[in-house]
C-alpha cells in the first residue's frame, strides 16, 4: 500500500498536506498554503521531485573548506554540505 497525501485546513484560510505512510507514520508535513490547489499543487511537486532528488548529509560538522576530495564508488549520490 502507498503512503497517504491528506489536505487539512489550519485555521482561517490557509491549508496544508501531510503524507502519511501505510503504518500511520507522519512522514512530511507541509507548509501552509492559501488555497486547496496550492497544497493540490505542493503535493504533486513532491510527487514530481522525490524520486530524483538528492539526499543532503547535514549530520555531521564538516570543515569550513569542505570536501578534500570527490566521491566515488557506492553513496556516491548523497551530497554533503
Amino acid at each position: 500500500m502507498a503512503g497517504i497525501f491528506e489536505i487539512a485546513k489550519a485555521g482561517g484560510k490557509k491549508y496544508f498536506f501531510k503524507l502519511t505512510a501505510p503504518d500511520g507514520t507522519v512522514v512530511a508535513v507541509s507548509p501552509l498554503f492559501n488555497t486547496i490547489k496550492g497544497a493540490a499543487a505542493g503535493i504533486n511537486a513532491v510527487r514530481e521531485n522525490a524520486a530524483t532528488g538528492l539526499i543532503v548529509d547535514k549530520s555531521r560538522d564538516r570543515s569550513p573548506q569542505g570536501p578534500t576530495k570527490a566521491a566515488t564508488g557506492p553513496g556516491a549520490g548523497l551530497a554533503r554540505s
